[in-house]
């Protein structure tokens, strides 16, 4: 039997404040990168819930989505092992919430704002190409309601639910 091909799920946040949207600068094997606060979605978790995390990790702020900008396909191939990954990125818009006096996950820089400008100027330092996609839709006014998204409750631990 053959491996079964999966994407990696990732969820990213799209905030926007006065025109500029909020980054992190981190560390990869490709060198210093922007992104928007996105990671991995984790076992037991909701979508929703993946996008708090993240945004708190990785920017140390609350984060209440209440959009879904859109989903996402993009295949990256590292420049240094020439690995191949394939994203499935589910970006959310939504509140910016209270801010907490905590590290940013490791790898993380710092945070930044940036208009869509500064991030075009700069976008050979973005993570992927998704980065400007996602604010691009965002401006275009893309947004889905969260209630189009269904998480059953055996994903969070519920059995036969």
């Amino acid at each position: 039997m053959s491996d079964v091909w999966k994407p990696s799920v990732t969820v990213a946040a799209v905030i926007e404040r006065g025109g500029r949207f909020l980054l992190v600068e981190e560390e990869t094997s490709d060198g210093i990168r922007f992104n928007q606060p996105a990671g991995h979605l984790d076992p037991n978790e909701t979508l929703m819930e993946a996008v708090a995390r993240e945004t708190l990790e990785e920017a140390a702020h609350d984060f209440t989505p209440t959009a879904l900008l859109g989903m996402y396909m993009s295949r990256y191939v590292s420049s240094r092992t020439g690995r191949e990954v394939t994203y499935l990125r589910f970006a959310f818009t939504g509140e910016l919430g209270q801010a907490h006096d905590r590290a940013l996950d490791h790898g993380i820089l710092r945070t930044v704002w940036m208009t869509r400008e500064e991030m075009l100027a700069c976008q050979e330092k973005h993570r992927s190409p998704l980065v400007l996609r996602c604010v691009d839709d965002y401006l275009a006014g893309r947004r889905a309601p969260l209630s189009i998204i269904y998480t059953h409750p055996s994903v969070i631990g519920v059995p036969n639910g």
